[in-house]
């Protein structure tokens, strides 16, 4: 049931476009060159060069403000702490859509909309999701290790590095996963910062696009769904054992 959508969208990303979405469900004859032919007629190589950019900048400054604010929330006790957990949390339930138009303001005075930097700036600041599922991994380490490692004088900074980090792979893996494949697949981001230019465009936005143009050849709309999906399928069959086991360890502890 799983595969079953897949392998109709393979099936009819290789008919002609006369028998595709007919009865005829096993193409009459295998048209490979359906999918140069969506290359052909859109800017795909350069929409999905945007879309690696715009994925990878966001999950590498998304991992680099969000451990240590994870770290910080899960080790170390402060006046306020419950508080800007709360915070975090209270992040998570709001919609992005509430806060849409006065942070495109924002973009639009410092001239940075018609660019995808307005979706990948803001991921230096941190992510709430990803912060609350590495607090919930990070609290499940015993503090012996910790406590440890600071009687032989190891500093915050070098014990989350050198004790932490290591033992937060699955993790850290799994919020990463997470936020490459939200980026991937994120079409209202780019809708609002990416403008009128295809040389601008990710490939969700790209691909919504080709099927507007193409909605009636529909063997083309299905090679060009496949090849958008087909990186980020992959991906995750290569990485589902650490991106399982670091979303079933965050549950362990409260």
């Amino acid at each position: 049931m799983f595969l079953g959508p897949v392998v109709f969208i393979v099936l009819t990303a290789l008919m002609t476009d006369e028998q595709a979405l007919t009865s005829r469900l096993w193409p009459d004859q295998w048209n490979w060159h359906n999918f140069a032919e969506v290359f052909a007629r859109s800017e795909l190589l350069t929409w999905t060069a945007n879309t690696f950019m715009y994925a990878s900048l966001a999950t590498i400054f998304m991992l680099a403000s969000s451990i240590p604010a994870a770290y910080a929330l899960s080790r170390f006790r402060f006046r306020g702490g419950k508080a800007a957990f709360l915070v975090v949390i209270s992040a998570m339930m709001l919609p992005p859509q509430v806060v849409a138009v006065p942070i495109y303001l924002v973009w639009a005075r410092l001239g940075l909309t018609d660019t995808l930097w307005p979706l990948i700036l803001p991921m230096l600041f941190g992510d709430a999701f990803s912060i609350f599922l590495l607090r919930q991994f990070l609290i499940t380490i015993p503090r012996d290790y910790t406590d440890a490692a600071r009687v032989d004088g190891c500093s915050d900074v070098r014990i989350l590095f050198t004790v932490i980090l290591p033992m937060a792979r699955p993790a850290i893996a799994a919020v990463a996963l997470f936020s490459f494949f939200y980026c991937w697949n994120d079409y209202y981001g780019p809708l609002l910062y990416a403008g009128v230019d295809q040389e601008g465009w990710t490939l969700s936005l790209g691909l919504a696009t080709f099927k507007a143009f193409h909605s009636v050849q529909w063997n083309l709309t299905m090679a060009a769904t496949l090849l958008v999906t087909a990186p980020v399928i992959v991906l995750f069959l290569f990485a589902q054992k650490v991106f399982i086991e670091g979303v079933t360890l965050t549950g362990v502890k409260g």
